[in-house]
């Protein structure tokens, strides 16, 4: 008896020198796990593309009243591997904020982004960027009509989205390139990708008239 007596004094002394945590530690532990798990999360993105904006506008030609509008944007996709990959976007400053938001929507959708790479990569060549169904804004080119020369335009994967002629027996472009609007990441009419970029004022290469240019977006 008196052996438990000692013991249950022991274990009083124990629990009133180790007492229950307060609501404050609580909190706090709660925030330290949260916060590993966004380091985690963070760990786990592929990076596609870390140009700094000097990079991004090498070779370009473009003046510098055109370099001046242009801002290097980090964003973040599903792309065709089922993981989270980092690219870049370079585009008109005018655009880089509706950008931004509109991968963050395409994400939410869980809606495929195969890459995001400043042109550069593909040596300032359209061609080579839509074959690779990269999605990107600025190219410094045809700057008669096209909106890429001061980044006021973005095309979303162009391989899943090809151009169509309406007028004229042509190929696709990119070649080869053709419509299936059961794959992810490819656009129509009715899809909440596109009515998210109307919604924020672009126009859709789809309302062309010679041609349905499905992967482009513009805005002035």
């Amino acid at each position: 008896m008196r052996c438990f007596l000692i013991s249950l004094l022991i274990l009083t002394f124990m629990y009133a020198c180790h007492p229950k945590q307060s609501s404050d530690e609580q909190t706090i532990q709660q925030e330290e796990a949260t916060e590993v798990e966004l380091i985690q999360e963070v760990d786990t993105i592929i990076i596609d593309s870390r140009y700094t904006f000097t990079e991004a506008i090498e070779g370009s030609n473009a003046p510098q009243s055109v370099i001046d509008q242009l801002e290097l944007i980090d964003v973040t996709y599903l792309t065709t591997d089922e993981k989270l990959h980092q690219g870049q976007i370079l585009t008109n400053k005018r655009l880089a904020q509706d950008i931004k938001e509109i991968f963050e929507f395409m994400l939410e959708q869980e809606f495929i982004i195969e890459r995001a790479i400043p042109i550069v990569a593909y040596n300032w060549s359209d061609s080579l960027s839509m074959a690779n169904n990269n999605s990107y804004s600025f190219c410094y080119r045809n700057i008669a009509y096209s909106n890429h020369a001061k980044g006021l335009a973005l095309d979303i994967n162009p391989r899943f989205n090809p151009l169509r002629w309406k007028t004229k027996d042509l190929p696709n472009k990119p070649h080869g390139a053709v419509l299936d609007t059961t794959v992810n990441g490819t656009l129509h009419p009715n899809h909440p990708v596109v009515q998210e970029f109307k919604k924020r004022g672009f126009r859709w290469g789809h309302t062309f008239t010679k041609y349905w240019d499905d992967h482009h977006f513009e805005r002035k």
